[in-house]
């Protein structure tokens, strides 16, 4: 068949139902200064869908500081890959500040977070190595494993014992190859909220001798007495090999950083080819970042506001008979059950439509079959009323969900 052809019968998990779902549910434009109220489709929307942990993304300190680096930097500075001409002294300050805050010896700046953990993936495995990691992690951990190999080990629980079931698996079919094993978890599993067992794996990693990664985008800036992330809550940062992490939640920017021993960064600063061979973070944007990492440093006040709204969120809505599942992160996923897509789809619109919330909703087969996670993302930005409005909806969805009001054929129409 032709490539045309077959791509063009198939268009994908989520590109099946783009005709019904392009401008709403997928690729929907929120307008207005970033924050808790915005605008979607010409209606005013409370949002809980955006990773602004700080509440940098419209902060009057940070924008006007902004708009001096524009205009002193532009945005062309510096033209080409930091392995040709894109080196700047701005790049090694903002790589010795996250070394210094997160605990490690070196870090590089990944000019893209997603092609920068595929690229970390590919350049540290080879054929004969095997990978661990969980069903649900982020999709550019999923791309850089399938580029690397099909030597995959896959656990679908957070239990320790079927992750070292698997990892013995991994190390019985690297050594007949005489290859190693890779281990990559998230810290704050993105799509639940919930923490990985990084003590329990770091553990695994003294008994069978693997190369562990950990992914934090959620807990970077957010989790921990150093507020590192998940390994320095449970008291093992220095166990770990590599810590990745994105700019784009607590830092609310582009970008993002592997830190690790300087061995390792500076093998990956000459092999992330994503990274080597591409446009270095202008320098606006990299003196942004500086800012905003300094920002998070001496502005710990700001996540005691964010966890004062979580706790109100998260409290409010188990009190409420609501299954938030087992985070615990800012992340707040809310389950209801659903019968099939369209009663889900109606569920979501009665959200957005009747009561004005506007957050991101997962489907099968990033959950279970059978129901609809509801995720919110609260911010310092929100306010309790925010909450307590915002728990009365879901329980007035709920109620319509046991009634069976969102099986009826038709939308459900604005009220």
């Amino acid at each position: 068949m032709e490539i045309k052809d077959r791509v063009l019968n198939n268009l994908g998990v989520l590109g099946q139902w783009s005709k019904l779902a392009h401008g709403y549910f997928m690729f929907p434009k929120l307008e207005g200064e970033i924050g808790p109220h915005m605008t979607f489709r010409g209606k005013d929307v409370l949002n809980w869908s955006i990773n602004n942990y700080y509440g940098l993304a419209s902060n009057p300190e940070i924008k006007k500081r902004e708009a001096e680096l524009a205009a002193q930097y532009g945005f062309s500075t510096p033209m080409g890959s930091r392995l040709m001409t894109g080196q700047t002294s701005l790049h090694e300050e903002l790589e010795t500040k996250l070394a210094e805050f997160v605990q490690m010896d070196d870090c590089f700046v990944l000019n893209s977070f997603y092609q920068g953990m595929i690229s970390i993936i590919d350049s540290l495995c080879n054929k004969n190595d095997t990978v661990v990691y969980s069903y649900d992690v982020h999709s550019s951990i999923q791309d850089g494993i399938r580029l690397h190999s099909n030597r995959r080990f896959i656990y679908y629980k957070n239990d320790i014992e079927q992750i070292e079931e698997q990892v013995k698996k991994a190390c019985e079919a690297a050594k007949e190859k005489d290859g190693g094993v890779l281990f990559v978890t998230e810290g704050v599993i993105g799509v639940t909220g919930e923490f990985a067992p990084i003590d329990q794996i770091v553990a695994l990693k003294n008994k069978y001798n693997f190369l562990l990664i950990v992914e934090d985008a959620h807990g970077f800036g957010t989790i921990g007495p150093n507020r590192i992330g998940v390994a320095d809550h449970f008291g093992v940062q220095k166990e770990v090999d590599l810590l990745v992490g994105t700019f784009g939640k607590a830092m609310s920017i582009i970008g993002g950083f592997v830190a690790g021993s300087e061995d390792l960064i500076n093998y990956l600063r000459y092999n992330m080819r994503s990274q080597t061979f591409s446009e270095a973070l202008p320098s606006a944007i990299t003196s942004s970042a500086i800012n905003r990492l300094d920002y998070i440093i001496n502005h710990p006040e700001q996540l005691k506001k964010l966890n004062t709204i979580t706790d109100a969120l998260q409290k409010g809505l188990r009190k409420a008979g609501l299954n938030i599942g087992k985070t615990m992160s800012p992340v707040t996923p809310v389950y209801m059950q659903m019968e099939n897509i369209q009663e889900a789809v109606h569920m979501m619109m009665d959200l957005r439509e009747n009561h004005g919330i506007f957050c991101v909703n997962i489907l099968y087969p990033y959950i279970d079959e059978g129901q609809v996670m509801i995720r919110l993302i609260p911010t310092p930005l929100h306010t309790l009323d925010d909450v307590d409005y915002t728990i009365n909806a879901l329980n007035k969805i709920k109620e319509n969900t046991l009634a069976g009001k969102y099986r009826d054929n038709n939308p459900i129409a604005p009220e």
